[in-house]
Parts: structure tokens; sequence; C-alpha cells
């Protein structure tokens, strides 16, 4: 197959762990990689965000990224894109209609909206992955939630007309059914981890390490597992993401987080690396006990999956994907979210306890490697893919 895969804020190739970079920038690569490797033609749409970018590059894992004009050539804010969604489809269109692509498979519900409009001009089936919806943002969030107006109405309507939806998760088909969908246009695909850059690494000198990966942002939960450390005396918290190191003390939520660090005590033993290298997050992964992800919410969460790959048991929220992936009780823990006295209380138990931290890890490590391999998510998207050549093509919408 060639595919055109859109993606249109999460480029693959960027450093993981800024504001609007994370999960689906590491699910796009790693998806069309392993897409690559078994033997199909993968190009990702992205927009250009630099005036430096060329406009088609090679990734590492052999598929090309071509950075789409739309909107300035600069950085801009996920939420802030949206006006600029119909100049990328229309660029988009025009180099399907010079080079002929199988199916389009759409990342984001910005992408989506671009991806249905381009598909239409050029009769091309597509797929939708959301990786995030508005509904629940919308929930969690309220009057904080910056989304565009209208973004729930324009999901509801993709998943009208998406030819597929594949969902990472069995609670992201409830919410999409509360959208509309139908229960037959789902597939259930998680998201996948490269278990030879996560290797599974024995606990040598076991202490009381806790480690927090991901994007600085208040719905990821790193004030609820500061509030946790404050109550487990000697243990620390590192916490791998957002900006560069030499930028930490100007970004708010390092403010906000470190200001209740203080109040509460603790802020000697919590420590910020900033953003950090895929390259260099195995070596962080392998240096901690466990791993706390406590999000308010959770579409998915590659965090989770790395940890155990890496052999570490992961303590987190239950929500989203992480109830799929964690197995309370043989990988790790889940308590409530938006609860820091049970998340505590949890780790001090899994603490004082280094035999089941470590029985926990080999169990999590087996598990990554048993069902949430790339090429196990490769194997599966193209499953729900394929049928997807043999539908009758789209009217041609001028």
């Amino acid at each position: 197959m060639k595919i055109a895969m859109v993606s249109e804020h999460a480029n693959p190739l960027a450093v993981v762990g800024g504001v609007d970079a994370g999960g689906q920038n590491v699910h796009v690569d790693a998806l069309s990689t392993a897409l690559v490797a078994r033997g199909h033609e993968v190009t990702v749409f992205t927009r250009r965000d630099s005036t430096s970018a060329p406009t088609r590059v090679l990734a590492p894992g052999g598929y090309e990224v071509h950075h789409v004009p739309a909107g300035p050539p600069a950085d801009v804010p996920k939420d802030e894109l949206w006006q600029h969604m119909p100049a990328f489809a229309s660029r988009m269109a025009e180099v399907w209609q010079r080079e002929r692509y199988d199916l389009a498979h759409a990342h984001f519900w910005m992408s989506g909206s671009a991806t249905r409009a381009a598909a239409r001009r050029v009769g091309l089936p597509w797929a939708m992955t959301f990786h995030a919806l508005g509904s629940v943002k919308r929930r969690h969030q309220a009057g904080r939630d910056t989304s565009p107006p209208g973004r729930i109405d324009v999901e509801r309507g993709l998943c009208a007309t998406a030819d597929v939806v594949i969902a990472t998760c069995r609670d992201e088909v409830r919410e999409l059914m509360a959208l509309g969908m139908p229960r037959s246009k789902a597939r259930i695909i998680p998201c996948g981890v490269d278990v030879r850059r996560f290797p599974a690494t024995e606990h040598s000198v076991p202490g009381r390490r806790l480690l927090a990966v991901g994007r600085l942002v208040e719905r990821k939960g790193l004030a609820d597992a500061v509030t946790a450390l404050a109550q487990i005396p000697d243990a620390t918290l590192t916490v791998a993401g957002g900006p560069s190191a030499d930028a930490l003390e100007l970004d708010p939520e390092v403010q906000r987080v470190r200001a209740l660090a203080r109040g509460l005590g603790c802020e000697d033993r919590l420590d910020f690396l900033g953003a950090v290298g895929r390259d260099r997050l195995p070596e962080v992964m392998s240096a901690a006990d466990i791993v706390v992800v406590a999000p308010w919410y959770e579409p998915f969460g590659i965090v989770p999956l790395e940890a155990m790959s890496s052999g570490r048991p992961v303590v987190g929220t239950a929500v989203g994907g992480l109830l799929d992936t964690v197995v309370p009780g043989r990988t790790g823990e889940l308590v409530a979210p938006r609860d820091p006295d049970a998340l505590a209380a949890v780790l001090r138990q899994l603490l004082d306890d280094p035999r089941r931290i470590r029985r926990y890890g080999r169990a999590g490590a087996q598990r990554a490697r048993s069902l949430y391999t790339w090429d196990h998510v490769a194997r599966a998207t193209e499953d729900a893919l394929a049928p997807l050549l043999s539908r009758v093509p789209q009217e041609v919408t001028p």
C-alpha cells in the first residue's frame, strides 16, 4: 500500500516533551517505520513549522516526511492551527492529485478534517485515529478548554464519514459511540513500544526513585504526583519532559509545581530534567524504581508501555488506555485520578516491597513484548486498512 499519513501538528521528527509534542509524534513515527518494514510506502504530511524545514525529507525509519506550507513557518500553538486547515487540505490535495496514494490515515481531529476535504477532492478512502477527543477534554477542563469552537461537532462528523475509525483502547470506543459512531466502524489497535529501544533491565540496587515522563501540562497530573511525593519519606521524583533544561525555570507549569513542592516541603526531592531525547530516555527509565503516570484523563499513553518494556512497574490512574495496558496486581497498580492520597498509599506500599517491584517489572516486560510491539501494531493496522483498497472510490468534489 502507498499510504498518506496525516499528522498536522505532530511532526514525527520533533523532539518529544514539548508543549505540543508527545505520544502522537512517537506513534506516527513508529507506526510509519513499522509499516515501511512490512513493505508499504508511507509519506507523513505535517505542517511546515520552520523556514529551514525542507519540503521533503527521508526519516530514519524509511518513510518520507512532507512539510506542507499552511500558516506561518513557525511554531504555532496546536489550538491555534484550526484556521490553517483549509490551506493544509488544499496543499495536500494538490500533492495527492500529482502522486496517487492508495489511502490516507489521519491522526488527530484537525488532521481528520483536512484529510476528509483532500480525500474528497481526489476520491481517496481514509481512516481516522483521534488520539484525543474534544468531548473528553471539555468534560475535564470545562472553561479552561482552549480547543477551537465546534471541535466536538467536527469530531462527530468525522466519526460519521471516515471509512474506518481506529481507536486505541476500549474506553475510547465508548466515547466514540457516544458521538454517534457505529460500533461496527471501529477497530481497536493499541499504541506500541519499541522493545529494542527500551530493553528490560533488572534493578541492581532498588531504591525509592520515582519517575514521571511527558509533557508539562496540568492534565498530566504532575501536581498530584508531587503531592503524593510529600507523603513518602526519602523518595525522589524525577521529571522528564518540557522545555530544554536551560529554559525550565521560565516554564509556567514548572514554576507552579515547584511552588507546590516548596510549600509541601519536598522541593529538594524533586528534579526536573527538561526535554529528554529519545536516545536518552531508556537510560532515564532504567534508573527509576517505579514510573508514575497520573493523568486526569489519557487517550492511551505510551509512557506506561515504555516503562513496562524497561521492566519497571507502573503506578497510574485508572483512565483511558491505562485500563487496558496496566494489569493491577501484576504489572503495576491503578488508582482513581486526582487522588494524591491514594497515589501516595500505593507508592509507599510498593516502594517498601522491592521483591514485588521486581516481580511487576518482569511481568510488565513480558506483557509489552507479547502484545505491544510496533510490529504487532503495524500488522493490525494493515489488516484494518487493507479492506479500504476495495472500496468504491469516493465521489470527487471540485
